[in-house]
């Protein structure tokens, strides 16, 4: 089984929407037995709280189910627990690379990196822009996807 974490500041936005992605496109390609796949924030800011309706309404917009969720912190453990620990931006990727501990950073990807960007997801939070977020997300869930299914077919 491969075990994806995805992470962003908060966790009602950006990494809620890719989680949800993710979990769709496992599900259409029939490989959701396969995978185990949610969603943390680097911050306590928003812990507890449901994801953005801007986040929600996307989602609905693009007939993709959104996953049950409620914010949770990354924590040192998870570093241990997943296989891929996914950032949306590098403050993300700094936070991320601290709360793991000990200089642990080998399981630790910008979302983008897998698209062949060095990019920083759009945070909607700032911009408002929740179209241009679900884009870059999609980019990334699809080349994920395609890296996962190209160099860790023996976890599936």
């Amino acid at each position: 089984m491969v075990k994806i974490l995805f992470v962003c500041h908060g966790n009602i936005c950006r990494s809620t929407m890719a989680e949800s992605v993710m979990t769709d496109l496992v599900k259409k390609s029939q490989l959701e037995n396969s995978f185990s796949i949610h969603s943390a924030a680097t911050s306590r800011e928003e812990i507890g709280n449901a994801p953005h309706y801007g986040t929600v309404n996307k989602l609905r917009e693009m007939n993709i189910p959104l996953v049950p969720h409620r914010a949770v912190q990354m924590t040192e453990k998870d570093y241990e627990e997943y296989d891929y620990l996914i950032g949306m931006d590098s403050a993300n990727i700094r936070n991320m690379i601290r709360i793991a501990g000990n200089g642990r950073q080998d399981k630790i990807y910008k979302l983008l990196s897998f698209a062949g960007s060095g990019r920083d997801v759009a945070d909607p939070w700032y911009t408002g822009d929740f179209d241009v977020t679900y884009h870059d997300i999609s980019e990334g869930c699809d080349a994920l996807l395609q890296y996962i299914l190209e160099n860790d077919r023996d976890k599936l």
